[in-house]
């Protein structure tokens, strides 16, 4: 791999890190549950993201895009399914806080 290719898959690289950090923590210490959900988008993005860099680096690069192709479908099923259950807190809470899910019961 020459010396051009290989800076593009470091720079790749620190920005799949401080997407993971990034992610990590907003999701350990935000209390809001869409918040939440954007942070999850966030992890799973980076995770695309090392993906298609992994590909590149290693010359796979069409496994790499068909994988990442299966975790955005992944994704997207999880984001609805996310949002659905988002709705229903918030209809019976009316508010988006963790703690208040606490105090649902049954």
């Amino acid at each position: 791999m020459p010396n051009e290719a290989m800076g593009l898959v470091l720079m790749c690289g620190m920005g799949v890190v401080l997407l993971l950090i990034i992610g990590f923590y907003s999701l350990l210490f935000t209390r809001n549950l869409v918040r939440m959900v954007i942070a999850l988008e966030i992890l799973s993005k980076a995770t695309t993201l090392a993906l298609i860099v992994g590909g590149y680096a290693t010359g796979q690069i069409g496994l790499a895009q068909a994988l990442a192709i299966t975790l955005i479908v992944i994704e997207v099923a999880v984001v609805v399914v996310a949002v659905a259950i988002i709705l229903c807190v918030y209809r019976h809470t009316d508010s988006l806080d963790v703690a208040k899910l606490r105090e649902l019961k049954g």
